[in-house]
């Protein structure tokens, strides 16, 4: 759900960048603009050496402060302590309503939960390997490969559209169809409609990274609607106001 500047969510941004690809920044930033402002922006590794030689021209182009820290010794990630240790400072200074933690790395789960119990929103980026611990841990999940970035790829218009899932691979799919008529049930009034803000948020809560991107649709709505399974509703209170959107289990009009 996007933020307007007035109300937006304080949020600080930081990057593994031991564990994340330089190709992503710009869409990250983007998708982190959904969610709120990004006060602060840090990305952690040892750039005096060349595995992090990629990341100087997205650093300076999404101004993101890169952080120094020296890999001790063999085998021991010094960045995450470093970022561990960050986190909990920026937490105790009271400034932020949310963390973006951008990292396919389980070490970083016991951080999200710590960060939750503290009345935080953590948001977690991450590449679909990774642990489901992790993404478990935070309040929602986003898999970078569902970001639309493009570092070396083709012009627009030589890229092939993202292909959409049809309708019957998605009825197919009894994992998404419980989820979908789960929540839509118990978000749902007495004649069984729900609002679709309300099904989405049910959905995040049970499942963090669930992403109608996955299926090649840009919306929840869209992708509902693709499944044929639900009824759509789209309901305007006011003459001028921004409609709403209801959904309903096609089952329960065919039990009236």
């Amino acid at each position: 759900m996007a933020v307007t500047s007035d109300n937006a969510a304080k949020l600080a941004v930081l990057i593994d960048a031991d564990n994340a690809q330089p190709s992503i920044t710009e869409a990250l930033l983007a998708e982190v603009a959904k969610y709120g402002t990004a006060h602060v922006k840090r990305a952690y590794g040892d750039w005096t050496g060349t595995n992090l030689k990629g990341w100087k021209d997205h650093l300076l182009a999404q101004s993101i402060q890169p952080i120094q820290q020296f890999a001790y010794t063999t085998g021991k990630n010094a960045t995450d302590a470093a970022m561990v240790i960050d986190a909990m400072d920026l937490l105790y200074s009271d400034r932020f309503d949310g963390f973006c933690i951008v990292s396919s790395d389980s070490d970083f789960t016991r951080l999200a939960a710590r960060l939750r119990e503290s009345g935080l929103t953590v948001y977690g980026f991450g590449e679909r390997k990774t642990p489901k611990p992790f993404v478990a841990a935070c309040d929602k999940f986003i898999y970078v490969e569902n970001l639309a970035y493009t570092e070396e790829a083709p012009a627009e218009a030589e890229r092939p559209a993202k292909k959409t899932t049809s309708a019957s691979q998605l009825k197919g799919d009894t994992t998404l169809v419980n989820l979908l008529r789960n929540a839509v049930e118990a978000a749902s009034d007495d004649d069984g409609w729900a609002t679709l803000s309300a099904v989405g948020n049910i959905i995040t809560k049970q499942r963090p990274e669930f992403d109608s991107r996955t299926y090649g649709y840009s919306k929840l709505s869209d992708l509902i609607t693709a499944t044929t399974l639900f009824e759509v509703d789209r309901r305007t209170p006011v003459e001028g106001k921004q409609s709403t959107v209801y959904v309903r289990d096609r089952r329960r009009n065919a039990k009236a």
